[in-house]
Parts: C-alpha cells; sequence; structure tokens
C-alpha cells in the first residue's frame, strides 16, 4: 500500500499545488513561521526530515554499488551538474528574466536530482539501481557543487553569498543524510522498519514544502506567469532530452539511457525552494520584491518534472512491455537494463 501510494506522488504534488492555489490559507502555515520546530523554519525541518529519510534507506551495498557501474554514474551526475545549470544560465538570459527569477531559475537547475526520481525510473522500467546510486552521489557532490555553480552562474545577476549556502547544504542536506546512514547501520532493526514509510514521508514533505511556496506566492506567479512557466519547461525538456540523447550517444544502452535522463531532468526541487526561502539568501537581494520571487521557480519546476517525468515513465514502461512481448513471442532473451561491464 505504502510503494503503491508513493508511486501517485505527481498526482499528490498536482493535488497539492491545486489546492494551495484555490486555497491558499491550507498551506499558508507551513512558510509563514507559525511552526518553527527547534527553532528552525519549518520548511528546513520537513526537507531534513526528507534527508533524513533517504539517509535510512541507504546500506553499505548503496555506496558499493557505485564501483560496479563507474561508467554511468559518471556519465549521468556529470550530466546533472553541466546540461542543466548551463541551461538555466542559457534560458535566464535569453528569457531576461527578472533577477529574483533568474536566480531561482538557476539555483534550482543547480540542484541535484531528487529521490522522485527514483519512483519514476522505478514505474519507467528503467535502471532502478541505477538511479538510485546516482541520486546518492549527485546529492554528497551538490553539498559543494551547488553553492560553486549557483554562486558563478548567478552571480551574473547578484553577488551570491557561496558560504552561506554551503553552510546550508551542510545542514539540510549532508548532516540528516549522515545520521540516516549512521542510524540505519546501529539499528537496522528499527530504521527498516522507519524506512518503509520514509518514501512516502518524503512526498509529503516536498508536497508541502511546493504548497506552502506556492500559496505564498500566488500573486507573483499570476503576475510572471507567461515567461516563467515557458522557460521552466524548456529547462526541463532540455534535461528529459539531453540526459537521454547524450548518454545514448556515449554508446550506453537504452535503460542507462532512460535513468539518465530522468535523474537530469527531474531536480530536488524541495531543496531549491528551501535554500531560496533562507533569510541569508533573501537578504542578497537588492529589494524584497526580488527576493520572494526567487522561491518561485524551484515550487513551479516541483511540479513540472513529476509530471513531465511521469508521462515519459508511461511511455518507456509501455515500450519495455512490448518490446518483452516481443520477445516472449519468438522466443527472445528480453534486452537487459543493466550496464555492462
Amino acid at each position: 500500500m505504502i510503494r503503491w501510494l508513493t508511486s501517485l506522488f505527481a498526482l499528490w504534488t498536482v493535488l497539492g499545488t491545486a489546492i494551495a492555489w484555490f486555497f491558499p490559507w491550507s498551506f499558508l502555515w507551513v512558510v509563514d513561521d507559525t511552526f518553527r520546530p527547534l527553532d528552525q523554519s519549518l520548511v528546513s525541518v520537513l526537507l531534513g526530515v526528507i534527508m533524513l529519510g533517504m539517509g535510512l534507506t541507504l546500506a553499505p551495498e548503496d555506496f558499493r554499488r557505485v564501483l560496479t557501474m563507474p561508467r554511468a554514474v559518471a556519465a549521468g551526475v556529470a550530466l546533472q551538474f553541466t546540461v542543466m545549470p548551463l541551461a538555466g544560465i542559457a534560458i535566464a538570459t535569453l528569457f531576461g528574466l527578472e533577477t529574483g527569477l533568474a536566480v531561482g531559475l538557476i539555483l534550482v537547475a543547480c540542484c541535484p536530482g531528487g529521490t522522485a526520481s527514483n519512483v519514476v525510473t522505478y514505474l519507467a522500467r528503467a535502471n532502478l539501481a541505477l538511479s538510485v546510486t546516482m541520486t546518492l552521489c549527485s546529492t554528497l557532490i551538490a553539498v559543494v557543487a551547488t553553492p560553486l555553480l549557483t554562486g558563478w552562474l548567478a552571480g551574473v545577476f547578484i553577488e551570491i553569498d557561496r558560504w552561506a549556502l554551503f553552510r546550508g547544504m551542510i545542514t539540510v542536506v549532508l548532516l540528516p543524510v549522515i545520521a540516516g546512514v549512521v542510524l540505519n547501520r546501529l539499528f537496522p532493526a528499527a530504521t527498516s522498519r522507519i524506512a518503509t514509510i520514509s518514501p512516502l514521508a518524503s512526498v509529503i514533505g516536498v508536497v508541502l514544502i511546493v504548497g506552502g511556496i506556492i500559496a505564498r506566492s500566488k500573486p507573483l506567479i499570476i503576475e510572471h506567469a507567461g515567461l516563467l512557466l515557458v522557460a521552466l519547461f524548456l529547462l526541463h525538456a532540455a534535461g528529459f532530452a539531453l540526459g537521454y540523447l547524450v548518454t545514448r550517444w556515449l554508446g550506453f544502452e537504452q535503460g542507462v539511457a532512460r535513468t539518465c535522463s530522468i535523474e537530469v531532468g527531474m531536480q530536488n526541487s524541495g531543496l531549491g525552494s528551501t535554500l531560496a526561502s533562507g533569510p541569508s539568501f533573501a537578504a542578497q537581494f537588492a529589494s524584497p520584491m526580488q527576493a520572494a520571487l526567487a522561491p518561485v521557480p524551484s515550487a513551479v519546476s516541483a511540479l513540472y518534472h513529476v509530471v513531465m517525468g511521469s508521462l515519459l515513465a508511461t511511455v518507456w514502461r509501455r515500450s519495455q512491455e512490448r518490446t518483452e512481448e516481443h520477445a516472449a513471442e519468438h522466443g527472445e532473451v528480453g534486452g537487459a537494463i543493466e550496464e555492462r561491464p
């Protein structure tokens, strides 16, 4: 039941966004500091819980798996931190986005892939082991890569405090993941039970974060909807398309290429929203209006990439099923989806 509910994350994201749009009060409590657990913003705590859940699901074999498929992992992670950031700066410049939107778009483009990509990979019947490994690697590398890339590319628009971004990545990403891994190591029986519900908890956390920002930013989204919606569509379309085409060009088979496409095209929008909503990030802007615009691209991005990813997953799953049916009819062995050594 939990896996089935988790697999419907696209539906929950769309429903959450719709509810936040038509009934903003139902989500404003997430972002208005009504609740401050441990004297931290609720958005930051929710993201920390999501990252903790990711750590709880990790076992030593997840880290060792990198050594069994190094080329595919390296290709996917490299594309994650080249295709999306470069597409982000190119689109922000081409569309002449306002400073807040441009910086927010570049920030989400520089974020790693999220755990939602693992669900989409599973639904697409691509290489799930590779997807989990790539998400792990890109998340850990992002602790350094996201502040550096954002500072370099978004620095065209404003001066970015890379050190503040790095501290944020340590706090809301690295430490919770490490804590989850340690707890899994020390208390495997207890954490295995918790880990069964952590993917669903992550989906709920992302929906709450995105819904809260959509509710708070509704007037800004209406004002800037035209350019923003097209820009974000092009950003994710570039990620999905180039993630697939480049890996095919490098000689990887369909399953690996589809997995890389999903990993590159789907960002950790919850992370982007959290970082862009922080007081230290907002303080970098010359006006409160531009600071308020910065989290908006990440929130809209969450809706875009889950819908686009789910549609791709449906197409690819049906294609895989047809291939297997054809192979069965002709007595052939179905196409494998694992990377060849």
